[in-house]
């Protein structure tokens, strides 16, 4: 499968993506240091650019979308401050490329505080809006420490197809 990565930080999602025999035809990320451990680590180099300033029409042909939206605006550390943050903004981007491009499948991944802020009210809007595109979706909160990882880290993970 051809998989596109928006928000790629240092390439964990494309990394678990790659050693599944899947290929990475596209990758994102805008923070210089995540980056250049990226560039350090992957042979295909990746794409510094604003999301906010990048076409659908410039990513090559892909099947899936992954992504790690930036959860600053949505963790319980921070201010939780959701869409009025900049931050918390850029899922609509992620949307506006899924609305462009089609593809067969998405995954993202965010904090467990997504469910909680503004009393749920933004994880419906993200769900709404995933939904009004067409897609079946589903999500769950996994806990790295299940998978073998010495640590208590709680993400949710939202797959649509």
């Amino acid at each position: 499968m051809r998989v596109a990565s928006l928000f790629a930080g240092i390439g964990g999602f494309d990394l678990a993506f790659i050693r599944h025999g899947h290929e990475i035809v596209y990758a994102n990320e805008w923070d210089s240091y995540a980056a250049d451990i990226y560039d350090y680590h992957f042979e295909h180099t990746i794409d510094r650019r604003d999301i906010t300033t990048l076409g659908a029409d410039e990513l090559p042909e892909f099947d899936c979308l992954v992504e790690g939206f930036p959860c600053q605006a949505f963790s319980v550390a921070g201010k939780r401050l959701g869409f009025l943050d900049t931050r918390g903004t850029l899922f609509f981007d992620i949307a506006r490329i899924l609305d462009q491009r089609r593809p067969r499948c998405f995954v993202l991944e965010n904090v467990k505080g997504l469910l909680s802020h503004d009393g749920g009210q933004t994880f419906r809007i993200i769900i709404e809006t995933l939904d009004g595109l067409g897609y079946d979706l589903q999500w769950q909160v996994l806990n790295s420490k299940d998978f073998g990882v010495p640590q208590n880290r709680e993400r949710v993970f939202i797959v649509g197809h």
